[in-house]
This record gives structure tokens, C-alpha cells and sequence, in this order.
């Protein structure tokens, strides 16, 4: 038996996961779970890097001592686009920035003034949103930022944190296409592009593939925390990219969906899909494990509907208890029934079938706020009926969601000019029953949910892979299939889902803004 220590950070959470591959079995067990709070400072908001690197080695010490101090390699996976600068001696300068600070408010149309949208992703593939590495450092070139000056070496975020575990400073394939600064045909940083906007290109380190051994841990991490022996191995360290590795694909032509705050909706590809159609359509091409690449789309997710739950807890007056790294957020009261995810979803089923349908991309939905009177100003403004009850906003969310996946997935036939057979879950979205019925109903496709824990085992997987003990990727999905078999959904032939898409289609995306246009047109 082998055990190995994930560590998977979100933007509201870090955990630490154990897994153990005995033969070709993996089981998986939480060590440890901790809050990433940012911080706001005047006029910046930073990720609290150092209270993370320090949740990571308490996590790392937990599970070592559930496993008896017997641990082979520890890999990072954390979101993609954020970075760290270092200066000539390795020194962090300065907590990471957020991506949500507003310091890229404007930088996409400064950049187009240089270099024009259609070269941009010509040259990387991806999908233009503000918060992209590219345009968080033009914004430091703008502002002749002092950091650029002493900078010597860019690390994205899971770099930074095996960086500070191994003493290797390099870039991780999966998460620095994340960044926009990356050339996937070239398969380097797209330098030419850097230079014309000012941006240092001495910053940028080698990248390394998915499953690179670093080195064992420094000496003083390894004495910190009673260790010895244990490798650090870069995974899969954009979380997607490893969520993606353990989709256990039945067939190679099936679409994924990586269900959670966020949905991604795409397939996995063996070269990047880089057109003026792609591009119009606004699909990213992501980096994945063994140099394959993830096309794919950004869908609002689940987000929806933990926005729902948390207006209408507080309305009541309720207090909420989030659970760290989950979606789930709990009503701790006597009256918390109300308010539970399964008894809305439940409520959801009772309600009316697919008479009031949404955008979940419309750009209201983005910002937290009061998410069921946006829904309802959505619909009334849109002609259709106005849900009153929250069972019947839930199931409007969760049928519109069915219907949005159903749109991406002919937008990637239409892309790849081949049908695509079934659909994978994988992630929190894969406990939901309902919503997995409801888009294999709206798609007319099979859905096989879960795993629900899958970036943390595509993360571990990816190290097997690493130390030998699993082949390739496909080996290690087959065995990702036998130790967490999906559950499937097979699709119910309705013509009111066809109808209801019509009007989807005519009705509700055009209204939303910026249908089918990139932020560029």
C-alpha cells in the first residue's frame, strides 16, 4: 500500500486528503480542512498566502498521523490565473493579489489598444475574462508598480506552495495555461506577446508537465513536521485540471462536467481547438495531464443556488454556518429544515415543470446578493411567469442549468464536428440526483455522476502516476472506476424538454447580455 497526501484549495477553502492506492484500489479519507479567507487592505484585496502555507503543513502533520508517519509524496492543486513574485534571493514580495480586486478593471481594453483580441487568442487559446493573469500584470505595467523592479521569478499560486515545500521554482503545465501568458501550440510562455506589453519576461520559469517529481521535501519542512522521505510532486495543480484526471471516461468522446460554485462544461482533446468560431463562442483550451488540453466553458453553477439559500435564511432571521470547503451551507436553528439543500431540491420536484427558465450567465447572477428577486426580475422582464415559492425558483435554476449544458455541449459538437455520446458529473454536483435526471432529460444523454471528491483523487492519481505505481491515465481512470463507480442516469424521451429548449434558445439567451459575443465584440 501506498499513501500520499492531497491538498486541494478553493477560493473559500483548503483540505488536506489521505489516499491510499492498495493495488489497484484507491480510498481517500479528509486529514484536515481549513479557511482561505482574503484580506482587504486599503486598496488591494490579497489571498492570506502564509496562513495557507501554515493550514498546509498542519493538514500534512494530521494525516501523516493517521498514516502512521508512512506518507510517499504530497502534491498542491489550487484555482488557476493567481500569482506570486520573488525577488533574487527566493523571498515572496508581498501577498498575492486577489483576483477579484479591481485592479484589472479596464486593463482588457488597454490591451487590445496593443495587441488585438483575435492574436491574443490566436496565441493562447483561452477564453478572455478580467481576472486573467495577462491583464492583472499589464495593470502592474501601467502603474510602473515597484514589485516589476525587484521581481525576479513568477510563480502561479500552487507553485508558490511547492516552492516552499520542494525549493523547486517552476511552473506546472495545467496551471500556467490558465494564465493567458502561455503559447499551447509552442508549448512555451508566449513571449512575443509579453514583450509587446512591457511585461518582463525574465519573470517566467521552465514549465514542467503534470506529474513532475520536485524533490523531497526541504530539510527544514521535513524536520517542521517530523517527516522524512516524502516526495513533493506537481499533480494536475490547476484544481479542473485534476478534477478532469479522474473523470473515469467511459468513452473517449464524452463530455465532462465539473460541477460545483462554477460548472465546466467540456472534453478533453489532444491539441488545442484555436478558430475564430472558438473564439467567438468564447471556449478556453486549459492544459491537462499527459499534455492533453481541456476545452471547455465556464458556466454559473451552483453558485445560484447558494445565493438562493443564503437570502433566504437570512430573511428568516436565520444564522448560517458555512462548511469550509464545501458548498453546503447549513441554517443552525430550529427551523433549518426550511432552508436544507435536500428539502429544496424536494420542494424543486413539486413544483411546476420548466415554466420559468433563466440565463445562468447573465451577468446579474455573477455578484452576491439577493439571487431569488434577480431570478424573478429575470423572468418577469422576460414575459414568463414569476416564481413565488422556493421550490419553484430552485427548480427554475436547476432545469435552466440542465438546459445551458445542453447549449455548450452542441456548441463542442459544432466545434469538433463529432456528436458526443454521454455525459460525466464529477464533483459536489454529482450528489445532486435531480439535477443529473434533469440533464440527462434536457440533453437526451446518459449521465454517470461522480466522483464527488474528484479533484483530490485526479490530484493523488496524477502522484501515482508520478512514483510508478500507475501506469497512465487511462490505467489510472480504470482504477478510479472500480473504487468509485458512478452512479447513471439514463435520459427520459420528453418533448417538453425539447420545446422548453426552443425557447431557451429564441427567448432567454438572447436577452441575456452578451450572447454568444466575447467580451471583445
Amino acid at each position: 500500500m501506498i499513501r500520499m497526501i492531497a491538498v486541494d484549495i478553493g477560493a473559500e477553502s483548503g483540505r488536506v486528503m489521505l489516499g491510499s492506492l492498495e493495488g489497484d484500489f484507491l480510498s481517500i479519507r479528509e486529514a484536515y480542512r481549513f479557511p482561505n479567507t482574503p484580506v482587504q487592505v486599503p486598496g488591494t484585496l490579497h489571498w492570506d498566502i502564509l496562513r495557507l502555507f501554515n493550514g498546509i503543513k498542519e493538514g500534512i502533520v494530521r494525516a501523516a498521523r493517521v498514516a502512521g508517519g508512512s506518507i510517499a509524496s504530497i502534491g498542491v492543486d489550487t484555482w488557476g490565473v493567481d500569482f506570486a513574485l520573488l525577488d533574487r534571493q527566493g523571498k515572496l514580495i508581498g501577498n498575492p493579489v486577489h483576483y477579484r480586486d479591481r485592479r484589472t478593471a479596464g486593463m482588457m481594453e488597454e490591451v487590445f489598444r496593443r495587441v488585438p483580441p483575435e492574436e491574443i487568442y490566436a496565441r493562447t487559446g483561452i477564453q478572455f475574462m478580467p481576472i486573467n493573469t495577462l491583464y492583472q500584470l499589464f495593470s502592474m505595467v501601467r502603474r510602473g508598480d515597484p514589485q516589476l523592479e525587484i521581481a525576479q521569478t513568477f510563480l502561479t499560486i500552487p507553485d508558490l506552495l511547492h516552492y516552499w515545500l520542494s525549493g523547486v521554482a517552476v511552473c506546472e503545465f495545467t496551471n500556467a495555461t490558465t494564465t493567458q501568458c502561455y503559447d499551447p501550440l509552442h508549448r512555451d510562455w508566449a513571449w512575443d506577446l509579453l514583450r509587446r506589453l512591457e511585461i518582463p519576461t525574465h519573470l517566467f520559469p521552465e514549465v514542467r508537465p503534470a506529474g513532475t517529481v520536485l524533490g523531497p521535501l526541504l530539510p527544514e519542512v521535513a524536520d517542521e513536521m517530523g517527516l522524512s522521505g516524502v516526495q513533493v510532486i506537481a499533480p494536475a495543480s490547476h484544481d479542473t485540471g485534476s478534477a478532469v484526471a479522474a473523470v473515469p471516461f467511459q468513452h473517449p468522446d464524452a463530455v465532462y462536467i465539473s460541477s460545483g460554485t462554477w460548472s465546466l462544461v467540456g472534453v478533453e482533446v489532444q491539441a488545442p481547438v484555436i478558430h475564430e468560431q472558438a473564439r467567438r463562442y468564447n471556449f478556453t483550451n486549459e492544459g491537462g495531464v499527459e499534455g492533453t488540453f481541456r476545452l471547455l466553458k465556464n458556466v454559473m453553477g451552483l453558485w445560484l443556488l447558494q445565493e438562493c439559500r443564503r437570502t433566504w435564511a437570512r430573511k428568516a432571521g436565520l444564522p448560517l454556518e458555512e462548511d469550509p470547503g464545501s458548498s453546503r451551507i447549513h441554517a443552525i436553528s430550529g427551523t433549518q429544515q426550511a432552508w436544507d439543500y435536500e428539502a429544496l431540491v424536494r420542494q424543486a420536484e413539486m413544483a411546476p415543470p420548466l415554466r420559468s427558465l433563466i440565463d445562468p450567465d447573465d451577468p446579474r447572477f455573477l455578484p452576491p446578493g439577493d439571487m431569488p428577486a434577480r431570478i424573478q426580475a429575470f423572468c418577469r422582464e422576460t414575459g414568463q411567469p414569476v416564481p413565488e415559492e422556493p421550490g419553484a425558483i430552485v427548480r427554475c435554476i436547476l432545469e435552466s442549468l440542465a438546459l445551458k449544458y445542453r447549449w455548450v455541449i452542441e456548441r463542442l459538437e459544432e466545434l469538433l464536428g463529432r456528436s458526443i455520446p454521454a455525459i460525466h458529473i464529477v464533483g459536489g454536483g454529482a450528489r445532486n440526483a435531480v439535477l443529473c435526471q434533469w440533464t440527462a432529460d434536457a440533453t437526451g444523454r446518459p449521465v454517470l455522476a461522480g466522483p464527488v471528491e474528484a479533484t483530490a483523487i485526479g490530484n493523488l492519481m496524477v502522484q501515482a502516476m508520478a512514483l510508478g505505481y500507475v501506469s497512465n491515465l487511462r490505467e489510472a481512470r480504470e482504477a478510479i472506476h472500480r473504487s468509485f463507480a458512478p452512479v447513471i442516469y439514463e435520459p427520459h424521451s420528453s418533448a417538453m424538454w425539447d420545446e422548453a429548449y426552443e425557447r431557451f434558445v429564441a427567448s432567454i439567451l438572447p436577452f441575456a447580455e452578451g450572447f454568444q459575443r466575447s467580451p471583445t465584440e
